[in-house]
């Protein structure tokens, strides 16, 4: 099989297993994938719409999307068929320089639930890189006097690839002078040795040329070779020795371009030429080569470019010391970047809505939002509020997003637009604060019916007026938007005189304006009373009614007509049998006899009979009372003296009284009995009863004289 058949069977072998462990992680609620690095545009990664269950319809509208942090976006959503494919041609060495595993992170937004779902592809290794030395070739100088058995540190080589795929050996050939040994590193990395096994003799070589080989544990292996010259010297007596076996240096983040950060120093007891030391990097990545510069001379350490605290926390440099006599000392530099708060917190709207309607109920999702702050520790602890008094709220969706949903019922009517600031605060100190505005309109719902600018309406309208006068208009309005807030006017069902009420009146359906349909007569109506109803144009649509009155005007537009008698007709005066304004009456009318018919002389008897009726009954009443009247004076008569009577104009025989003078009385009557009166006259009065008779004859009794 060739090298190419067998990478591609191993990158198939690799997409195999990331498909079954996604399949694993999604029953564990999780979604991770992994794909070999290296791979074209639109390779799969997993089946994102059969994992989460989604509909292909959704995916084609639009409502799902791939989003991830950086610029480049690294992963997308086909909308056919649902898969997470690569955007991009992916190199696991440029985006996980130094990091074993090799994660990316995306998140899969869905638009319709405001939904969230967080997903992690690992970038698996293929065996792309060969090991690489710094420099091509290596100079050594060594003395003559070299005992045997020394050693001498070589410059590592470098294999950005991981596992098996990174670094694994090193060879050496080329003399017999010379021996290799490689040492474990701290971090567990193979440092190279070159170890001296016979004694040198500059007069017998001045030089010796070496060859190393570096290879890694790729199937095929990749080489990497770099040439090594020793030059003998002359004996050289001491070595250069580091005033620390190691340094550590801690910098801010925000130090300057150029600053010192640490000088290192090395001392010779030599002299001469033997005694001057020289400086160099032994070992460094190719980033801290970009970030850091060495001065040969000095041992200064500078600065060449800004530090990120974010992007680099600390640097790992090994630095030589060597004299003219070939003869070194090394030593090994920590420098850690502490953070500094210089990162202000990041706000993205992954997703949200423009418009929402004003009947949603609370808790609905309007935006969803993802927060982060690059910065460490307190520095990168982000704080999100919302402004006060809005509708709404924040709630913690998955790690750093969060959504923005209604707190309560929306009221279009008193709040019609937001514009909700999101605002972000880190921990630092002092905190670093951003903020984004999200705009939201809010659509109406027919929850407002149609009221009229007064209780009642009421207008006058003189008679005999045009038909299709404007009577009234009446006016509603509506607090609704829209469809919602367009009103039309109608008259409700009635009838006047027999008549439907849509034949008097008629209202504008868009204007409210009332007109009269026909010319009113006040003789025979003289009001209206009828109900317009104002609807609006929702569905379902919402009314009011008011009440209209409308009085009819009273004008001056009859004549006065002769009752009697009636007006003949026109055929019955032109052959002169029609009355003319004279009636002949016959020489046997009594006077006061009417020249009318038989109708009016039936009238006229009736009118009588009833009068004389009324004047019988005042007579019967008046004679009543005076009945009435007169038993009460005899009685009081017989109790005793006349009230206003002296006793000595009475006589009496046998206990009879009677009166000895005459009287006379004045009766006034009216034809209310209360108001009668019987007045006495004393000077009217006279003897009733003869002189005294003689002793002889007897006296006659009461009422037996002339009554004259």
């Amino acid at each position: 099989m060739s090298a190419a058949g067998r990478r591609w069977g191993r990158r198939q072998r690799a997409l195999l297993w990331g498909v079954l462990l996604a399949v694993w992680e999604a029953a564990w609620g999780q979604l991770r994938y992994s794909v070999p690095e290296e791979m074209p545009k639109g390779s799969f990664v997993g089946d994102l719409a059969k994992d989460l269950g989604l509909q292909l319809p959704a995916l084609q509208d639009g409502g799902v999307r791939i989003v991830s942090e950086g610029r480049t976006q690294y992963f997308t959503l086909h909308e056919k068929t649902g898969h997470l494919v690569t955007a991009e041609r992916i190199d696991r060495e440029q985006l996980c320089e130094s990091v074993q595993q090799c994660v990316l992170r995306c998140e899969l937004i869905v638009e319709g639930e405001m939904k969230v779902y967080g997903i992690q592809v690992e970038i698996m290794d293929v065996n792309d890189n060969t090991p690489t030395f710094r420099e091509a070739k290596i100079e050594l100088r060594m003395s003559e006097a070299t005992a045997p058995g020394s050693r001498f540190p070589l410059p590592n080589a470098h294999d950005p690839d991981s596992g098996r795929n990174s670094l694994q050996s090193y060879e050496l050939s080329g003399d017999e002078h010379f021996s290799l040994a490689v040492q474990a590193g701290p971090g567990g990395d193979q440092r190279p040795e070159l170890v001296l096994t016979k004694a040198l003799d500059r007069e017998e070589a001045a030089f010796h040329e070496l060859v190393l080989r570096a290879s890694d544990g790729g199937d095929p292996a990749r080489t990497g070779t770099a040439l090594i010259r020793v030059t003998v010297l002359d004996a050289n007596d001491n070595a250069p020795v580091f005033s620390q076996a190691e340094y550590t240096v801690r910098v801010p983040e925000d130090v300057p371009v150029g600053s010192i950060l640490i000088t290192v120093t090395a001392s010779d007891d030599d002299e001469g030429l033997y005694g001057q030391v020289k400086y160099s990097l032994n070992k460094i990545t190719e980033k801290a080569l970009q970030t850091f510069r060495l001065d040969g001379d000095t041992g200064a350490i500078s600065l060449l470019q800004s530090l990120d605290f974010e992007d680099g926390v600390s640097y790992e440099l090994e630095v030589q010391a060597h004299d003219g006599g070939g003869l070194f000392d090394t030593t090994k530099i920590e420098i850690t970047v502490t953070d500094v708060n210089d990162n202000v917190p990041e706000i993205s709207v992954r997703s949200a809505v423009k418009e929402i309607s004003e009947d949603s109920p609370s808790g609905t999702v309007v935006a969803l939002l993802h927060v982060r702050d690059r910065d460490s520790g307190a520095n990168g602890e982000v704080h999100c509020s919302l402004d006060e008094g809005v509708p709404f709220r924040l709630e913690k969706s998955f790690e750093d997003y969060y959504r923005v949903v209604t707190a309560r019922e929306l009221d279009r009517e008193q709040v019609s637009e937001y514009n909700v600031t999101v605002r972000a605060a880190d921990g630092g100190s002092p905190p670093l604060q951003s903020s984004a505005v999200l705009a939201l309109r809010v659509l109406d719902v027919n929850d407002n019916a149609p009221v009229f600018a007064q209780e009642r309406y009421s207008a006058r309208l003189a008679e005999n007026n045009a038909a299709g006068a404007l009577v009234l208009t009446v006016r509603a309005s509506d607090a609704d938007w829209g469809q919602n807030a367009r009103v039309r006017y109608r008259l409700s069902e009635g009838r006047v005189r027999g008549a439907p009420l849509s034949s008097y009146v008629s209202v504008r359906a868009e204007t409210g304006a009332l007109y009269a349909l026909r010319s009113f007569d006040y003789e025979q109506v003289r009001e209206l009373e009828l109900w317009v109803r104002a609807e609006d144009g929702g569905a379902p649509a919402l009314s009011s009614n008011v009440s209209v009155r409308l009085l009819i005007v009273d004008e001056n537009d009859n004549a006065p007509q002769v009752l009697y008698p009636p007006p003949a007709p026109a055929a019955s005066l032109s052959s002169g049998a029609g009355w003319s304004g004279v009636e002949l009456a016959p020489r046997s009318s009594e006077p006061g006899a009417l020249p009318a018919g038989s109708l009016t002389r039936w009238l006229v008897l009736a009118v009588a009979a009833v009068s004389c009726l009324f004047l019988a009954f005042l007579l019967l009443l008046l004679a009543l009372r005076l009945r009435r009247w007169r038993r009460e004076q005899l009685l009081a008569a017989s109790s005793g003296a006349l009230r206003g009577v002296p006793v000595s104009h009475f006589v009496g025989i046998d206990g009879v009284r009677a009166f000895l003078q005459s009287y006379s009385h004045e009766v006034t009557l009216t034809a209310d009995s209360r108001k009668s009166q019987l007045r006495f006259s004393g000077a009217s009065c006279c003897d009733t009863l003869p002189a005294r008779p003689l002793p002889d004859e007897p006296a006659p009794l009461l009422g037996d004289g002339n009554p004259a």
